[in-house]
């Protein structure tokens, strides 16, 4: 008589979770978005809520999360951002993977891992990215650039911050006066960002007269189930425009720019700052940076600088 041999499924199931009567997708997103690592920083929280949006779109918000396996979290990723830059495609799939973390190793919950195959790419560092500041100067005053992405980006250059945090400035943290305001920097600390003369030209057109809400809008009113879905501190209430968002600034910086990234004009503004002979503890105050490393990344010269430098070592009689 043949032996009968029944298959053991020794995944953990924790009271009340997995298969019978455990979170939705939906649900265990809402959670992880809620919790305090998450939510205890405005920045974090928005990057999270718009990539496990998209993921738990994708997926299905209302299937059980015990019932999403790994290949799918895979294919989830490679669907939504396969032909992402590698630095888009890493953080995304970071923000996955914590998420998908918290759920078991937090809460307890069965349910999908990171595939092995699902791996980081490799971020080349580009030593040409720091342009010259012409080119932002002859982007930011072209007649076909709208006010909003004209002064978005000339803030990002002059006050060298993150395009995330810029982003996240609401009218009520802005000093005009004073040409600064405060930001939520890397890990949740608050930091004064300052601008130039440039950024302070424009920035009363871009307000208009509004006392508080998001700085950067949309340029439309979302639809309902958007609205329904945004954060109401994301929504101006003398618009009912919600906060621009990182990818669309992204895309519109692309558009106009011939390629140029947001990152780029933080990594230009302290170059040239270095380039400049401004000290690293300067450059360190005004980026947010807290490792000296870090700042010599960006304030490496720019061949310019090269060549500056080069000319002193010529005969005196051939110099220029």
């Amino acid at each position: 008589m043949a032996a009968t041999v029944t298959k053991i499924d020794n995944r953990r199931f924790a009271p009340g979770d997995g298969k019978v009567g455990g979170p939705t997708v939906r649900a265990a997103i809402d959670a992880f978005l809620d919790s305090p690592k998450v939510k205890g920083n405005p920045n974090t929280l928005r990057a999270y809520t718009n990539v496990l949006d998209r993921t738990g779109q994708h997926l299905g918000f209302g299937r059980p999360l015990a019932g999403v396996d790994d290949d799918e979290i895979g294919g989830a990723l490679a669907a939504l951002w396969s032909e992402a830059r590698p630095a888009t495609w890493n953080r995304n799939r970071a923000a996955v993977g914590s998420w998908l973390s918290w759920c078991a190793d937090k809460q307890h919950w069965t349910g999908p891992a990171l595939p092995v195959a699902t791996e980081r790419r490799r971020e080349n560092n580009d030593d040409t990215k720091a342009v010259s500041r012409s080119r932002i100067d002859r982007l930011c005053r072209r007649r076909d650039v709208p006010l909003r992405e004209k002064t978005l980006w000339r803030m990002l250059y002059e006050s060298a911050s993150r395009a995330s945090a810029v982003l996240a400035l609401d009218i009520q943290d802005l000093d005009l006066p004073n040409k600064q305001a405060r930001i939520v920097a890397k890990g949740g600390n608050i930091m004064w960002i300052t601008w130039g003369t440039d950024t302070a030209h424009l920035l009363p057109r871009l307000i208009a007269g509004r006392q508080s809400g998001p700085l950067f809008l949309s340029e439309h009113r979302p639809g309902p189930h958007r609205l329904a879905t945004t954060d109401p501190k994301d929504i101006c209430s003398e618009t009912g425009r919600v906060r621009l968002g990182y990818d669309r600034a992204r895309i519109l910086l692309a558009h106009h720019g011939d390629g140029l990234r947001l990152h780029q004009l933080r990594h230009s503004s302290a170059t040239h700052l270095g380039e400049a002979n401004v000290s690293a503890a300067i450059i360190m105050a005004k980026t947010g940076h807290k490792s000296l490393r870090s700042v010599q990344r960006y304030v490496k010269p720019g061949l310019a600088a090269v060549h500056e430098a080069t000319e002193t070592l010529s005969s005196p009689r051939r110099r220029g």
